[in-house]
């Protein structure tokens, strides 16, 4: 049984991780782990509530996206820094063969400019998958 962990945001729903994620179905049986990390918006005043919130309907969103994927998935809403939400899911012990990292592109990726899947390898010794793909709409509350 494979098993990865994926972190995404605001590319959650989009065709660029579902190939990722085909691609690796492809090679046996496999278990996703979704975070997504609680990040706030940057665009207006939020609460932690808001930003969990938000969190929460885009993993709702991606989950029902990723329905049909031959794989066990299971997920969670995480902290809003990615670098903690990806260190809180490895505590439980589950072992990954690798991360799923799917950013926006490299110009609006916040993700990008703290070098996200760069630190997250480095950090955790797991490898890393770095997925670009593109801005998914927030889905409706």
């Amino acid at each position: 049984m494979h098993r990865y962990l994926v972190v995404a945001h605001r590319t959650l729903g989009g065709p660029q991780l579902r190939a990722a994620l085909d691609r690796l179905v492809a090679y046996g049986p496999s278990v996703f782990h979704i975070v997504v990390p609680a990040e706030p918006p940057h665009d207006h005043a939020w609460t932690d509530a808001e930003a969990r919130h938000q969190a929460q309907l885009r993993l709702d969103h991606g989950l029902e996206r990723l329905a049909s994927l031959d794989a066990e998935i299971t997920s969670e809403v995480g902290d809003a820094n990615p670098m903690q939400a990806v260190e809180d899911a490895l505590l439980v012990g589950v072992t990954y063969e690798a991360i799923v990292v799917s950013t926006l592109p490299a110009g609006p990726s916040r993700w990008l400019k703290l070098d996200l899947p760069h630190r997250i390898e480095e950090r955790t010794g797991v490898r890393v998958i770095h997925v670009v793909g593109s801005p998914e709409p927030v889905p409706a509350t």
